[in-house]
Formats: structure tokens, C-alpha cells, sequence
């Protein structure tokens, strides 16, 4: 049973925040196919240097017994402890714009507490936008861009980017009730759901990060460079590749996911996938991006307030 106590404290040290500033939200867990979300997390730790603004507790959220923490083994002794991180951020993209981050685990335990946690804090910093990503295995091709599923209250971003639009029920993620609970309060809230390769789903797919990144900037306008995952990418696409054509039993699934998926697309309605080619997008693509992000903008829209 997890231990009573505060569900999270706030920093002493945190940072003025402005009010109005989007929030991305990246929690690993349940959905989180090709590693996607575990390496934006790391991505984004690594690359923007987030300052904690609320630290949630673990021994409230967290089961340790499933997802044990790290300690390291020096020889003879125990020279260090990393439990998992799960925090409210104030950080900046790659062009110094301000946005905070809900980044860390998927908490095990009191997901109405901490729900309704997350919406108080975010209608204290007054939260103009939400945006989460996840991902989930699906019998696509790696040599077709990986496409989306797009939830919420943000119908422009369905139409552009939502290639498909099941009826069904799934098993639910914290952020899944955290999106719900934003809608139900009337907040611009919108989830990206990554189709990520079945056959890929339990690796570290780099493209499958790249793809969230790439979500995330459609949704809020917010630029992140990736260059190290691209470098990644293109190492793993070649070791793929490598191992198709060794296998005749891999290039025949292969060849039949590409041909459902092309023949899927081309009777499709639906949107097209953010990713419009074979390749990762260059700069000019995701600068193209975001002025058609910034073009599709209501005016007055960066006045509105969760």
C-alpha cells in the first residue's frame, strides 16, 4: 500500500513562471511503444535543463516493486541511488519560448488525487494549452511514416492529424484521466497517440521520439532540435534494415505491411501524418510546420486562459 502523506512539495528555489504558457505533458508507462515517451523524457532532462518547480512524491505514487530504482555496485559498495523522477517543470525549446513539463513516471497509485493536483497547479500558473503524447504498437511499416491518433478538445489538430479514428475501449493511463478531467474543466487539451511498428514496439526506436517531437510542435509551436535522436535514428533504420533483407520471412511481413498501409491511406479520408515523407523532417520542414501552426492560430488564442 502506498504511504499517506503530501502528494507532492513545491520548490524553494523555483523560478518567477509567467501565466499563460502551454504545458506538455511526458509520462512513461502502460503506452509507451518504440520507448517514445522515455526518450523525450530523457531528451528534454538531457537537452533543456528543466528547474523543478513541484517534485511529486514517490512513496504516494510509486509501486518501487514494479519499477525498482536504480543503484550502482562499485566493487564493494553501494555508491549511488536514482529513484524515478516525476515533476512539474519551468523549462525552454530550442528557441528560448517558455513552457512548463510534466515529465516522469506514470503514477501507480492515486491517479483522482493526483489529477486533480495536476489541474489545480495548472490553473495556478494560469496554463493556456495541454498537450501529452504516448504510443502503442500497431501492425504498420517502419518505411511509412509513423501516424497518430488525436484526442481532445482540439478538433483542428483531428482533422490534420488523426489518421485513425477507432470506437473502441482501451486500458486507461494517468494520461488518459488527466485529459479527461482537463476537457471536462473546458481546457484546450489535445493527446497524440504514436502508431508506432509492432515489430519495433519493444525497443528503443528512435523515430518513434522524433514523432512525438514532432507532435508536440504541431500542437504548441514549441522547437526541438532532435539531432541526436536523427544521428540515432539512422544507425537503428540501418541495422533494421540490415536484418529484412537477411531474413526472406522478415522482407515478406514487411512487403505486407507497406502494401495494407499504402492501400489504407490511399482509400483514407483521414488526415495525412505529420511526417509527409519517408525521411525525418529537415529544418525547413519543421520550420514550414510551425508557420502553418502559427497560421492556423485564432486570433487572440495566446490570451486564453485555462
Amino acid at each position: 500500500m502506498p504511504t499517506h502523506g503530501p502528494l507532492f512539495e513545491r520548490s524553494a528555489s523555483a523560478p518567477v513562471v509567467p501565466h499563460g504558457l502551454p504545458l506538455v505533458i511526458t509520462m512513461t508507462g502502460f503506452t509507451d511503444a518504440g520507448g517514445a515517451v522515455g526518450q523525450v523524457v530523457d531528451h528534454f532532462r538531457d537537452t533543456l535543463d528543466p528547474t523543478p518547480l513541484v517534485v511529486f512524491t514517490n512513496d504516494v505514487l510509486l509501486d518501487y516493486r514494479a519499477r525498482r530504482p536504480i543503484i550502482s555496485f562499485d566493487q564493494d559498495h553501494l555508491s549511488d541511488y536514482r529513484p524515478p523522477r516525476l515533476e512539474l517543470s519551468f523549462t525552454r525549446d530550442a528557441l528560448g519560448q517558455p513552457f512548463l513539463l510534466l515529465a516522469g513516471y506514470e503514477p501507480d497509485f492515486a491517479w483522482d488525487a493526483f489529477s486533480q493536483a495536476v489541474l489545480d497547479l495548472a490553473d495556478d500558473y494560469g496554463i493556456s494549452t495541454v498537450t501529452w503524447v504516448h504510443a502503442i504498437p500497431m501492425p504498420v511499416p517502419h518505411t511509412r511514416p509513423i501516424g497518430t491518433t488525436v484526442s481532445g478538445t482540439r478538433s483542428d489538430l483531428t482533422e490534420a492529424h488523426s489518421v485513425w479514428q477507432p470506437h473502441t475501449q482501451v486500458p486507461s493511463t494517468a494520461g488518459h484521466l488527466l485529459e479527461y478531467r482537463f476537457a471536462e474543466a473546458g481546457a484546450s487539451v489535445a493527446g497524440f497517440v504514436l502508431l508506432v511498428p509492432h515489430y519495433l514496439g519493444d525497443t528503443e526506436y528512435p523515430a518513434a521520439a522524433l514523432a512525438a517531437l514532432d507532435s508536440l510542435t504541431v500542437a504548441t509551436g514549441l522547437v526541438f532540435s532532435g539531432d541526436d535522436l536523427r544521428e540515432e535514428n539512422r544507425d537503428y533504420v540501418a541495422k533494421v534494415t540490415d536484418q529484412v533483407a537477411g531474413s526472406e520471412e522478415l522482407s515478406r511481413m514487411l512487403e505486407g505491411l507497406e502494401e495494407r498501409y499504402d492501400s489504407y491511406m490511399a482509400g483514407s479520408t483521414l488526415a495525412t501524418p505529420i511526417i509527409h515523407t519517408g525521411d525525418l523532417p529537415s529544418a525547413d520542414e519543421l520550420a514550414a510546420e510551425l508557420e502553418r501552426f502559427l497560421a492556423s492560430r485564432q486570433t487572440g488564442e495566446e490570451d486564453k486562459r485555462f
